[in-house]
């Protein structure tokens, strides 16, 4: 099951996503993530995902490797990995996500720890 629609946007204290195409079994979405920002870190039981660096470095942590990521690099994040996308600089980093799945929505996370103190969220960062 998909839940997005192509043009969806939603801001987060990170910075924003935007969904710029959703298939049968696949969402692409751009994500902008600020600087000295980072997403929680979490988990997807249902999705996969492909991260790919169009813009800035990103810091990325995928299970216990922590690793940077430049324009042109990416990554995949397996079903069930525990993962965090940051950004460490001066300047904003663009991602394109592929979310790919059975169920794509923003349901689909389980937050083990969060800066931003979200509800639901296991431990605080």
């Amino acid at each position: 099951m998909i839940a997005y629609t192509n043009g969806e946007s939603a801001g987060r204290p990170w910075g924003y996503w935007r969904v710029l195409g959703v298939q049968s079994n696949a969402v692409i979405k751009h994500l902008e993530i600020n600087p000295h920002s980072r997403l929680s870190l979490q988990r997807h039981a249902h999705r996969a995902e492909r991260w790919i660096v169009t813009g800035g470095v990103a810091t990325v942590q995928r299970g216990e490797e922590h690793f940077e990521l430049q324009p042109g690099e990416s990554v995949l994040i397996p079903r069930g990995e525990w993962h965090r996308l940051g950004n460490a600089g001066d300047s904003p980093v663009s991602i394109i996500e592929v979310q790919m799945g059975d169920l794509l929505d923003e349901t689909d996370i389980e937050r083990l720890e969060d800066d931003y103190c979200r509800p639901g969220t296991i431990a605080r960062a």
